[in-house]
């Protein structure tokens, strides 16, 4: 038999099993298009995490900054196939079912930890950036807004969270196929090119006095490359979403999900190159955690962005909460036929805690900090190849294993350093001199 005919008949049988786990595991049997499904997988890339890369290149130095985007990037397709390919080595639908199977109960426990505190910590940081863009545009468009009846809301930080969180996002939350989110996926990644646009615009035009030192513009190395990797792995780290966006496909096999995956990392390689490098060149050591609090607040085109990046974020929630609800619906009910009622109280907790913590704060740095090195560079680095090295057959010291301990050496490496630093950061209270530290506006 040729191998394409194999790979053929190959994928017949995958389709086949698809559907079984679908039924399975209650995922919706309609499903996307391969342009839906990755639509949706750039969207769970391209979120908030692309503001902070402009710093994370001033914290690895340019030239490190380039190499580390393209080998994340590489390394992170890699590992979502590879983790698709896990779970049809164990016939397996979700991630924590994949770690339960590979590694029983301490496995479904650590992932359902990992994946959780993920996702969770994301959906307080979109809620927490929806407060800190969109009343501080409103309120540059209309000085006096706090003036106007009932309109006053939306210039209000803690109102304009709860209504857009509670009238927009919320409902969002609630569909039970996130395939359903395709339309607004592709309405969140046009926001994003508005932001990449206005930075790449109006960057070169800013006054010398808020622009960096040209001498660093093209400088090598700097010396915090450990902090920048958890930057940018917080920036790209999908695997959480990527079991449900391949359930989501009509036909799902792993060509088509390979297909999605590489159109998306490329999308999304290309997108935080152009943020990054076009945010860095001008602010250089001067560049913040969101590169646009760099510009003036009177910027109109900038003030766009942020409006832009504010309406990214009530679908990029959705997206998080999806995960949140399937790793406690696995966790706590698996095999249950879907239930209506436990379906909608645990999406209206998981929203109005987040939406309770959001106003608590108005800045989630270093927890995002602590997620993007802790949870992003475990669910990225560590699991997917310890899982193929548990599940695959042969010895796990042969020679084609080898990429397999080098990426997970790798994710514990800088999982312990990152988080190491992060929490000297909390410890030594600096992030009062911390140039990445958000205020409240």
């Amino acid at each position: 038999m040729s191998s394409s005919a194999h790979d053929s008949d190959q994928d017949s049988l995958l389709d086949e099993t698809d559907l079984e786990l679908k039924q399975q595991y209650k995922l919706p049997s309609e499903g996307g298009t391969i342009f839906s499904s990755f639509l949706n997988m750039a969207n769970s890339i391209i979120g908030a995490g692309i503001i902070g890369l402009p710093f994370a290149f001033k914290e690895a130095g340019f030239w490190t900054g380039i190499a580390l985007l393209i080998a994340l990037t590489v390394v992170v397709d890699w590992t979502v196939r590879l983790l698709m390919h896990n779970g049809k080595l164990a016939g397996r639908s979700t991630y924590q079912d994949l770690m339960e199977f590979a590694f029983g109960r301490p496995g479904l426990v650590a992932i359902s930890i990992f994946q959780f505190a993920f996702a969770f910590g994301g959906m307080c940081a979109y809620c927490v950036i929806i407060g800190d863009t969109i009343p501080h545009v409103i309120r540059s468009l209309f000085p006096k807004i706090s003036q106007v009846p009932v309109i006053w809301i939306f210039g209000d930080r803690r109102m304009c969270i709860s209504f857009f969180t509670l009238f927009v996002s919320y409902p969002l939350s609630l569909y039970r196929d996130i395939s359903k989110l395709a339309k607004t996926s592709a309405l969140a990644l046009v926001a994003i090119i508005v932001i990449i646009v206005s930075v790449v615009i109006e960057g070169p035009q800013q006054s010398r006095e808020i622009r960096g030192s040209d001498d660093l513009m093209f400088n090598v190395i700097n010396d915090e490359v450990f902090q920048a990797i958890a930057v940018i792995s917080f920036a790209f780290v999908c695997h959480h979403n990527s079991f449900l966006i391949f359930g989501s496909l009509k036909q799902p096999s792993l060509n088509r999900f390979a297909t999605v995956t590489h159109w998306s990392m490329g999308i999304a390689f290309f997108t935080c190159f152009a943020l990054a490098v076009s945010g860095y060149l001008v602010f250089t050591d001067k560049t913040v955690g969101n590169i646009l609090n760099n510009f003036p607040s009177d910027n109109i085109l900038i003030n766009v962005a942020r409006l832009a990046f504010g309406l990214n974020m009530f679908t990029t929630i959705p997206l998080e909460a999806f995960v949140c609800r399937e790793v406690i619906e696995t966790f706590y009910w698996p095999g249950a036929k879907f239930d209506k009622m436990r379906h909608f109280s645990i999406t209206t907790i998981l929203v109005l805690i987040t939406l309770t913590i959001s106003l608590l704060t108005c800045n989630l740095g270093i927890v995002l900090e602590l997620t993007g090195g802790f949870s992003a560079t475990v669910l990225a680095f560590v699991l997917p190849p310890m899982c193929f090295l548990k599940l695959a057959t042969g010895s796990i010291w042969e020679r084609g294993k080898i990429p397999h301990w080098l990426c997970m050496i790798f994710g514990i490496i800088i999982m312990v350093l990152s988080t190491f630093y992060s929490l000297q950061k909390v410890f030594l209270s600096s992030s009062d001199t911390d140039p990445s530290t958000e205020t409240c506006n």
